[in-house]
């Protein structure tokens, strides 16, 4: 984990991402002023689940050994338009971020294991 090498840098180093960490947290509970976000960032919050979703399965679903995926033909591009069907459908309805997921891997592990795309 550590390298035998790890001096006086390092500790620096992880000393002040500790403080960056408390501030960064522990902020809100230095004022005794109770305060609410804007509207707009209260709005904007409500999109990053999603945003980090999609950050992470869009690489996974349109590469391969970090290639294009260059056929119609994979399990992930049937998955990948289930699930947009499926929160495309239920836009609104409670659960559809985890019903996006389900229907997806409902797609994709029959196409994967089954026919081995």
């Amino acid at each position: 984990m550590f390298s035998k090498t790890f001096d006086g840098w390092g500790m620096f180093t992880i000393a002040g991402l500790v403080c960056v960490t408390f501030i960064s947290r522990s902020f809100f509970f230095l004022t005794e002023k109770n305060w609410s976000l804007p509207h707009w960032a209260q709005r904007g919050l409500q999109y990053a689940p999603i945003a980090a979703l999609s950050a992470v399965i869009a690489p996974e679903v349109f590469m391969a050994n970090a290639e294009l995926i260059h056929t119609l033909a994979d399990a992930r591009l049937c998955a990948a338009l289930a699930g947009v069907g499926y929160f495309f459908w239920r836009r609104g309805a409670g659960q559809a971020v985890l019903g996006t997921i389900v229907s997806g891997m409902a797609v994709y592990l029959p196409l994967h294991v089954g026919l081995g795309w």
